[in-house]
């Protein structure tokens, strides 16, 4: 019963929101293992918004915070988008360490004489893990009548690796050329080995400079430009208003938002070695670095002439 309210707006949005644009955003739900239907968890995201918004209307003018702080409920949306984010690749991580095993034991199997779907079936229900889940995903898939070759192309794209939708395209096409598919999937997976290995020695090699990055991003330049705004409120209160003084917050604004997305798409170069990925990452770091601005240049001048 105390969930009704949320069961009702999940359905009133199952009704409004065209289809695809929730298929899209189940997808990327479970991306992040949130089994939850997204219709719902739009429905709890609406709801925290409307609570948090009247909780702090009615607390604005008892504790004497500023109108702005409205604002904060809504980080709760770029909020969720960075923890499925954190959690594909903690997803990715853990289906690429144990993607060389999992094609070696396949291997094996199919060296004992099993068919390729058959030994996918008796690995999906012992193995445990993103990988086995995805595994069982595509054997359900093919029952209900989908291509074999489609549904391991889309599982192999849920994966969220490069790396492993790319030796996935390889199996594919050595089962299509009648090759040793057993002997196939033991090179690749020792090829796979030796490329993970790879991989994760150059994020070794580059956390520091991503560390320095997201400093930057995140915390040097929003504290820095939030003390641009603080200065520029202390200006007008004593009267002294310029042209400069007025749109220096302004402008500071849009550079921080115009430097937070180019930080996200250079760490994506470096870590990944290309810019896509950058896209997902600049909302997040757009979001903390505003976030980190707005509290200092709304409490910074507060916090500093309370500390005269």
């Amino acid at each position: 019963m105390k969930f009704k309210i949320i069961n009702d707006l999940a359905v009133f949005l199952d009704n409004i929101i065209p289809e695809k644009y929730l298929s899209k955003l189940q997808e990327f739900l479970l991306s992040g293992a949130i089994f939850t239907e997204a219709s719902k968890v739009l429905a709890i995201v609406i709801i925290f918004i409307i609570i948090s918004e009247i909780v702090l209307a009615l607390t604005l003018a008892a504790v004497g915070l500023p109108v702005s702080v409205v604002i904060l409920p809504f980080f709760v949306i770029p909020g969720l988008f960075t923890y499925v984010i954190v959690r594909q690749e903690k997803r990715a991580q853990e289906i690429e360490k144990t993607a060389p095993d999992f094609l070696r034991q396949l291997s094996s199997m199919l060296q004992v004489g099993l068919s390729f779907e058959n030994a996918m079936e008796d690995m999906s229900q012992y193995g445990e893990g993103p990988l086995y889940d995805e595994m069982r995903r595509s054997i359900v898939e093919i029952r209900m009548g989908r291509n074999f070759d489609d549904s391991w192309r889309a599982m192999s794209k849920r994966l969220k690796s490069w790396e492993l939708e790319r030796i996935f395209d390889i199996i594919l096409d050595g089962r299509k050329s009648g090759s040793s598919i057993s002997n196939v999937l033991f090179e690749v997976s020792d090829d796979l080995r030796d490329l993970l290995a790879l991989k994760r020695e150059r994020k070794s090699t580059v956390i520091m400079s991503v560390m320095f990055l997201l400093i930057s991003a995140i915390v040097a330049t929003p504290f820095a430009i939030g003390m641009v705004g603080v200065y520029s409120g202390f200006m007008q209160n004593y009267g002294m208003e310029s042209e400069i003084i007025l749109t220096a917050p302004i402008a500071g604004e849009i550079y921080l938002i115009i430097h937070s997305i180019l930080v996200a798409f250079i760490i994506s170069l470096i870590m990944y070695g290309e810019f896509k990925k950058g896209i997902k990452f600049s909302l997040p770091l757009a979001s903390a670095s505003f976030g980190i601005f707005y509290l200092v240049s709304t409490f910074g001048g507060s916090f500093l002439m309370g500390g005269f």
